[in-house]
């Protein structure tokens, strides 16, 4: 039983790791602390491997727990009722609660404040665009991130971060903000924009 309860811990620490570098942004703004926000971006590399790592437990566990059991016929043991963490059902909730850490990147943008913007009229001729080289972006909470933070801004007409072809492209009334302003506050979510 000992090994279950390994194979169970190991199965929800790869998980976790293997969204870790989208849990951390996620958990930064929560905390006020959205500069910690690209910490764990060296793990994406990684995340293919520690998702098969985490199947691959998480089968071996299924498999143990499923695989019938040979009982010794001349044995007239009572047996126990096995402690919670030793049941299916303990073994189910682990699994899903993986399948959701697993699955993390792909709803972390949901979890974000999204500051509306007032509609309001700019004139062309107040109009001007910049666009951004950002490092650290694996996913869409990260763009969500950048364009949450920017959003705050006064000014801002449009953001749009792209973490695959990692840039952020920000339309804004040129008499209400600067792009210096801009790259601060995109600088304050952890990211490293590349000049």
């Amino acid at each position: 039983m000992g090994s279950q309860n390994n194979l169970l811990g190991t199965s929800i620490l790869t998980a976790v790791a293997a969204s870790l570098c989208c849990i951390t942004p996620v958990l930064a703004v929560l905390a006020g602390t959205s500069g910690l926000a690209s910490t764990f971006t060296w793990l994406d590399p990684l995340r293919p491997y520690l998702i098969g790592l985490t199947i691959l437990v998480l089968a071996i566990a299924w498999f143990q727990k499923l695989k019938p059991k040979t009982q010794d016929i001349r044995c007239e043991c009572v047996e126990e009722s096995p402690k919670f963490t030793n049941t299916k059902s303990f073994l189910l909730i682990v699994t899903l609660f993986a399948v959701l850490m697993l699955a993390f990147p792909l709803y972390a943008k949901v979890l974000y404040p999204n500051p509306t913007n007032e509609v309001v009229f700019v004139e062309e001729a107040n109009m001007d665009a910049v666009e951004f080289n950002i490092q650290g972006m694996t996913c869409s909470g990260c763009e969500a991130h950048i364009e949450s933070e920017v959003n705050k801004l006064d000014g801002i007409i449009e953001v749009n971060a792209n973490y695959e072809k990692g840039s952020t492209h920000v339309n804004f009334d040129k008499t209400k903000l600067d792009p210096k302003e801009i790259e601060a506050a995109i600088g304050k979510t952890g990211y490293t924009i590349i000049k």
